[in-house]
Formats: structure tokens, sequence, C-alpha cells
């Protein structure tokens, strides 16, 4: 069993960068691919970037590429997500998820998630 907290979300205006923070307790996220996801209102939830602990491998949504950074920290036990250049199209609730699945490819689909942060809003507006 992994808790997983973000923070981070504000308010900001379009151009602007946040930096969101997702902290994992009661296990080591090594074995865990860790996803950020986003959903805005009337749309499906989204994930716009992961990494995976084992291999270090890193995804991003065309949407987000170049723009957004996925770190981790070992010792934290934590993932962060780097966004510059917002736009108000960025404007949604965004989760950090964990999942030990299995598969080729990094795990994309909210499904495939069993662990998941209550979120923090992030609005992008002038």
């Amino acid at each position: 069993q992994v808790e997983l907290v973000e923070s981070g979300g504000g308010l900001v205006q379009p151009g602007a960068s946040l930096t969101l923070s997702c902290a994992a307790s009661g296990r080591s996220l090594f074995s865990d691919a860790v996803g950020w996801f986003r959903q805005a209102p009337g749309k499906e939830r989204e994930c716009v970037a992961g990494i995976r602990w084992g291999d270090n491998s890193l995804y991003y949504a065309e949407s987000v590429k170049g723009r957004f950074t996925i770190s981790r920290d070992n010792a934290k036990n934590a993932v962060y997500l780097q966004m510059n250049s917002l736009q108000p199209e960025d404007t949604a609730v965004y989760y950090c998820a964990a999942s030990r699945i299995g598969i080729p490819g990094f795990p994309v689909l909210s499904s495939q998630y069993p662990y998941w942060g209550q979120g923090t809003q992030v609005t992008v507006s002038s």
C-alpha cells in the first residue's frame, strides 16, 4: 500500500510556471511507474507525464512535450512535474498515481493505476 499526496497547484497567468510535487509514503516507489494525470471538467482523465523507477524511462503526452518535465527524488520518495509555458488548456485537476503493472511500454491508462493522490487544482487564466 502506498499513499500519495500532491501539492503545488494554484492559479497562474498564461506563460507562467508551476512545479507539482507528489510525495509517497507507506513504501518505496522503487518498483513503480508513476504517472501524472490531469482531468479537466467534462473531459476524460489523461496521462500527461510518467516515469518508471526501475529503468528511468519517461513518458510525455504530445500536448506537453517540451513544456513539462517529470523528475524524481529517490531520497524523498517523491516525483515532481515542472510545468512551463502554461496555457489555459492546461487547467485541470492534476493527480499522481503509482502502479507496479508489468507491461511493455509506459502505462498511460488510469485503469492501470491502483494508487492515486487526492489531486491538486491548476488554473491558468489571465
